[in-house]
């Protein structure tokens, strides 16, 4: 069960301004106005708990304030008391309605309790109109377990969708988000295997969850189903070839290198315009040694996909070793201003450079590069590829001419 704490500054702060309030209204009991002060100080300290014994006898003594049981249903909530809370909280909207934040404190702890139906509206109003970012968050973090709980799994999906804009960078909302969409995937394949279990469709889920944990047999044995069929499927010859490559990667054995060119040739014939396929022959072919083929390949990748940044990089890679810099320049140059992080391309392009005589341009590209492939550098490295077709790779002799350069 997911456990929320109060984190927020605009949680701590109304405790803060409640307790403020409360001084303002205690003046003639010192008694009370002793707590207040105790209290206040126990907060700014983060002594809860000698800060809810100190509302607790305030509440006592002023029960007809209601920021007094606003601050400690705040408090109560810190501390994983969430009746005590819902209790507190119902007690300061029965005596000041207008008092802010306390729907969003009370579907807050109402969810804790599992009283998902009674959490709902507070904690939607919190999610969808509060314009505190922390409260936002908590909400959000709630219902991803309120909605599926209720059966309203499109609408966890959607809030997930939703903190992933507002929060991209957060661990915790990175880690239940993707729950949720792992959940959710789980569910529709569930589906689908009960009510297709032998369509085009389930074969071919199979094969890419087969491929995803690395069994490649039993992949390419459920895409083989998939062409059975349908012969003419779009894109499964080139998951095949792809594979074959990864076969050969982790294997070596290059048997799988010419299955894989032939898978990418009869998708080719299937789907002349799939570029990744074409893109992958022309890695094969420079990797043989078949500079002329692999330019070619690339070249016509690029007339139909102008902006395939890995293609541009390839295709430079070819001019430089077939010692045609000049050519290589223009390539290598869009593909550096598409994908500014990727480090092949300023190594290339300063390679390039260099050979074209244009020493000062070669230096600051030489200096791109060193900054993004440096691993103590503070930024991080960018990706060397998409994940859908082979990354370029340094050339062998890049990580010394990084540092004689």
């Amino acid at each position: 069960m997911m456990k929320t704490q109060i984190k927020s500054v605009s949680f701590l702060m109304m405790l803060f301004l409640s307790a403020t309030a409360v001084f303002a209204q205690m003046n003639t009991n010192d008694e009370a106005a002793n707590h207040a002060e105790e209290g206040k100080r126990a907060l700014a300290q983060g002594h809860f708990a000698v800060a809810q014994a100190d509302f607790e006898k305030l509440a006592k003594l002023e029960p007809g304030v209601a920021e007094v049981h606003a601050t400690l249903a705040a408090i109560y909530f810190q501390q994983r008391e969430y009746e005590g809370a819902i209790r507190e909280i119902r007690l300061a909207q029965k005596l000041k309605p207008s008092l802010p934040k306390l729907d969003s404190l009370l579907g807050l702890s109402l969810a804790e309790t599992g009283q998902y139906a009674l959490a709902l509206p507070g904690l939607e109003k919190g999610f969808k109109q509060s314009a505190d970012p922390e409260i936002r968050r908590m909400c959000g973090l709630q219902l991803l377990r309120v909605y599926p709980a209720v059966q309203r799994d499109s609408e966890a999906v959607e809030t997930a969708l939703a903190l992933n804009r507002y929060y991209p960078d957060d661990p915790e909302v990175l880690y239940h988000t993707g729950r949720i969409y792992g959940n959710q995937a789980y569910v529709v394949m569930t589906k689908l295997h009960d009510k297709a279990p032998n369509s085009i469709w389930m074969l071919q889920a199979q094969g890419e969850a087969n491929e995803s944990q690395k069994n490649y047999d039993a992949a390419l044995v459920s895409f083989k189903n998939v062409l059975e069929l349908d012969p003419r499927r779009p894109g499964v010859h080139y998951r095949m070839g792809r594979i074959h490559l990864s076969r050969l990667k982790e294997l070596g054995k290059i048997e799988d290198q010419e299955a894989a060119a032939n898978e990418f040739e009869s998708e080719l014939k299937v789907d002349p315009d799939n570029g990744n396929a074409r893109y992958e022959l022309g890695v094969i072919a420079d990797r043989d040694g078949k500079l002329d083929v692999a330019r070619q390949q690339f070249e016509q990748v690029l007339l139909r996909y102008p902006e395939f940044e890995e293609a541009l990089v390839a295709l430079g890679g070819c001019y430089l070793e077939m010692s045609k810099p000049t050519d290589a320049l223009p390539p290598l140059e869009r593909a550096a201003r598409l994908r500014p992080d990727d480090e092949v391309a300023w190594y290339r392009l300063s390679r390039a450079q260099r050979a074209n005589g244009e020493t000062d341009a070669a230096n600051k590209s030489m200096a791109t590069f060193r900054k993004i492939h440096d691993p103590n550098q503070t930024g991080q490295q960018g990706p060397n590829s998409r994940a859908e077709v082979t990354s370029q790779k340094l050339d062998a002799d890049a990580a010394f001419k990084s540092r004689s350069q």
